[in-house]
């Protein structure tokens, strides 16, 4: 049976719900503020949060912050009788599954209960489609090196710093990248992998940017780049001693100012990426060869 909790201050509002949405065999809980409905958050898992937002003590977009924090995968619907199209995008915009005026249009809140555990069950089954494949990519071995490995993702997965991998061919650069992205709060969004070397010097940046329509001959449609398709997730810049130097100062400024520009237009596009590159070259070496550019190396060694 689902589980739903009401946040409401008002004693007839929860009465009302209660006995509509139990009458639907939902289980429901009650919490007459916001600090007793986050106690309950932390002691129950729900499938469906429904939170007023006047409040007293604490309104329910503090609550919903609190929330996204707490638990992310719970949808949150939330319910105002002072409600505005404003407060509407905020709180969609914070996180909120959905938005609804008071007073409450019963047929609408059911249909959106429906919609928002839809949600819920898609999210459990793709967490669950994660582990199983991430098995496939299982890091194998006892030894010190390997453990080390381990302890370094374990701890620099849950960030958002950029990783530069080293090693050579056939060292499990890929597999480090991948264990990174599994283990971080973003990898419920893709993994984008970009092999530099296999991609012709002429096409990188297309490649990694995206282009406009006429671009070039052959760009007949407008195409999102690698950087856009990771949005919200991980960029794996495999092979990136390989990128050319061009190349190397448009992704430099894509970390700098989390913005790119696709090739042949003029508007900025901001994104949301995590950067991990890997090579099998002597970074070093090819600074000192004037090949590589030391300010993107830096940039890229945040953690090695």
């Amino acid at each position: 049976m689902a589980k739903l909790l009401i946040i409401d201050d008002e004693k007839s509002i929860r009465k009302t719900l209660r006995e509509i949405l139990e009458y639907e065999k939902y289980q429901v809980d009650e919490a007459a503020d916001g600090a007793e409905g986050l106690g309950l958050i932390q002691k129950n898992t729900y499938d469906v949060i429904l939170c007023d937002i006047k409040m007293p003590k604490m309104d329910g977009m503090e609550v919903l912050d609190k929330i996204m924090i707490q638990a992310t995968d719970v949808p949150v619907v939330m319910i105002s009788g002072h409600g505005t199209i404003e407060t509407a995008v905020e709180a969609v915009k914070k996180g909120a599954f959905d938005f609804i005026a008071k007073p409450l249009d019963l047929n609408r809140l059911l249909v959106t209960i429906r919609n928002a555990m839809d949600k819920s069950t898609l999210v459990t089954e793709t967490k669950v489609l994660k582990k199983k494949v991430s098995k496939t990519f299982d890091m194998i071995g006892e030894s010190k090196a390997i453990q080390q490995i381990k302890e370094m993702i374990e701890r620099v997965a849950p960030t958002d710093a950029r990783v530069l991998v080293t090693g050579g061919n056939g060292s499990g650069k890929e597999l480090v990248a991948r264990w990174l992205h599994e283990k971080s709060s973003r990898s419920i969004a893709p993994l984008i992998e970009v092999n530099c070397a296999a991609i012709p010097s002429e096409l990188i940046e297309s490649e990694l940017f995206g282009h406009e329509k006429g671009a070039f001959t052959s760009a007949v449609n407008q195409r999102k780049g690698k950087f856009e398709q990771a949005e919200g997730g991980t960029l794996f810049l495999d092979e990136i001693g390989d990128m050319s130097l061009s190349a190397q100062a448009k992704v430099l400024r894509a970390l700098q100012e989390n913005k790119i520009t696709r090739v042949g237009g003029e508007k900025e596009i901001k994104v949301n990426v995590r950067v991990v590159a890997a090579t099998n070259k002597d970074l070093q070496k090819e600074i000192a060869n004037g090949n590589f550019r030391e300010d993107l190396y830096h940039r890229l060694k945040k953690c090695s």
